[in-house]
């Protein structure tokens, strides 16, 4: 009988409501992750994983040894490579619940910060979409906010060895959570948090976290900091500029609008004061970020902490007599964001249904780097045309003599391109993608005769292709085109050509096409 009341009473509970919304975020994303096909990154993160090292030009590699741990156990499937971003994304949603409930929120405050890290457009988007660094990422920075809101609340200092650790992972994933690092120190020094710099807690769980990331720190230093290379040509050639008043409206896009409930519980609730150190460390990392050129979701993982102070601040409020209007109203502006939200950062729909919403909607798609827009935002166009452009290089790859197929280099333009080869080829016979993007770069062909080569064009201008390629090679034919229109347009139309008799070396080719960004 105790044992059945204790199951009712937990499946009743706080914790089991969360759990609930957890499980919701999962299965959102897992009965919708087939619906597309794999993303750009996802074929070039399955190369990577078939190369581990200890770094790769534009990632630390803990999410890449996770990847070929799942293709190992699960294959590489879009479900398979998918659920532990889903799975990371639902854990995501019962933290911020965790959050609430220690900022001293009741049940609606932690189901107001657990609805809003599931239905946040951002959080929908990047956790648990596709395999990438980014969900890890939103989770790690959840972990890490969560343990320094209990050292805060409970002095427990020991607790900043598991910090340390947490927060060394999280480098070895993704270098933003360096960003954590850096405000959450800062924030220290100018609050009275700042005695906590002076445990012995804190400096070994900043030794634990040092220990972690060295590896990668050797690695770098070995292939001459070739991240750095490529963080600077990101900032400066690639990501769109954005202003930092534009960087600013976006998070209120990208997030939603409750969130900012929660500076007024960090610095205007008296109760809250001794977490006031978290509303100074969001404002020293937008400032940090804001500076650089982001994309506007880079401060996103700062989130789930004022999910959750916004959800104990609508609480309160609420209980006034004239304001008891405003938690359902915000429970409907969570909704109503995530419904609206869902068709246009997960494939839900049918694409031709989506377009259709997307006019109905009056958007545009969004450019966040500097190429042009096509029919779709590049989180969905990145999904479509790989087959079908690895279907046309192996016609082409097909009219070679058997003789020349043996000596031919298949030599394309970016990682997308390239781990598209890699994945799709093999099935029909075709060798290994050669590229200089980014870690392709490093994965040079030993040997090439420089007798044939099928070449894609460094752009969907066909005379200029022609003429670029003529300067490197004695004949240059043009062979087919790759069609989709829903991918990327630079993708759509993109050149491909069979080449003979190379005037430039391998060597020199490497040189010059190195593209890290």
């Amino acid at each position: 009988m105790t044992d059945r009341r204790f199951s009712r009473e937990w499946l009743l509970s706080d914790a089991a409501v969360l759990f609930y919304l957890a499980l919701l975020a999962v299965a959102v994303h897992v009965l919708s992750c087939q619906n597309y096909g794999y993303f750009r990154d996802e074929l070039y993160y399955i190369a990577c994983s078939k190369h581990l090292d200890w770094g790769y030009v534009d990632q630390p590699p803990l999410s890449l040894l996770i990847l070929q741990i799942v293709r190992s156990l699960f294959g590489e499937s879009l479900v398979a490579i998918r659920i532990l971003p889903a799975i990371a994304g639902g854990t995501i949603v019962f933290i911020a619940g965790l959050m609430a409930r220690q900022l001293g929120g009741g049940r609606s405050a932690q189901v107001l910060a657990a609805l809003s890290a599931l239905a946040s457009p951002i959080f929908l988007s990047n956790a648990g979409r596709y395999f990438s660094m980014n969900a890890f990422d939103l989770l790690f920075w959840a972990i890490g906010g969560y343990i320094v809101l209990l050292i805060v609340k409970n002095n427990s200092e020991r607790l900043w060895l598991l910090f340390g650790i947490v927060a060394g992972l999280g480098v070895m994933n993704k270098y933003s959570m360096g960003f954590l690092v850096i405000g959450l120190v800062v924030a220290m020094l100018v609050t009275p948090h700042r005695q906590r710099l002076l445990s012995k807690w804190f400096w070994m769980g900043g030794l634990l976290g040092g220990l972690i990331v060295l590896p990668h720190i050797l690695w770098e230093i070995r292939n001459n900091f070739p991240t750095a290379e490529f963080m600077h040509n990101v900032t400066y050639l690639k990501n769109r500029p954005i202003s930092i008043w534009e960087f600013f409206l976006a998070q209120f896009r990208d997030i939603g609008i409750i969130w900012f409930f929660g500076f007024a519980f960090y610095f205007f609730h008296k109760p809250a004061k001794v977490f006031r150190i978290f509303g100074i460390l969001y404002i020293v990392i937008f400032v940090l970020m804001a500076f650089q050129n982001p994309k506007p979701y880079y401060l996103s993982p700062v989130y789930p902490l004022f999910f959750a102070s916004s959800g104990c601040m609508i609480e309160l409020l609420a209980r006034r007599s004239r304001l008891g209007w405003l938690k359902p109203v915000a429970f409907a502006a969570v909704l109503v964001q995530g419904i609206v939200a869902m068709p246009i950062v997960l494939p839900v729909l049918p694409v031709e249904t989506y377009v259709q919403y997307q006019q109905f909607l009056g958007l545009v798609p969004e450019r966040e780097e500097r190429g042009a827009a096509g029919i779709l935002p590049q989180h969905f166009a990145d999904m479509f045309g790989w087959p079908e452009m690895v279907d046309t290089v192996a016609l082409v790859y097909k009219r070679l003599s058997p003789e020349e197929q043996a000596k031919c280099m298949i030599y394309v333009r970016n990682y997308g391109e390239a781990g598209a080869i890699d994945f799709f080829g093999p099935k029909l016979g075709l060798p290994r993608a050669s590229c200089t993007h980014n870690s392709y770069w490093f994965w040079r062909p030993d040997s090439w005769s420089g007798e044939v080569c099928i070449i894609f064009g460094r752009s969907n201008d066909t005379t200029d292709c022609f003429n670029d390629l003529r300067q490197f090679f004695e004949t240059v034919e043009l062979a087919a085109f790759a069609r989709c229109k829903y991918a990327m347009p630079y993708e759509d139309g993109r050149p491909i050509f069979i080449c003979r008799g190379a005037k430039i070396t391998l060597q020199q080719l490497w040189e010059r096409d190195k593209l890290f960004i």
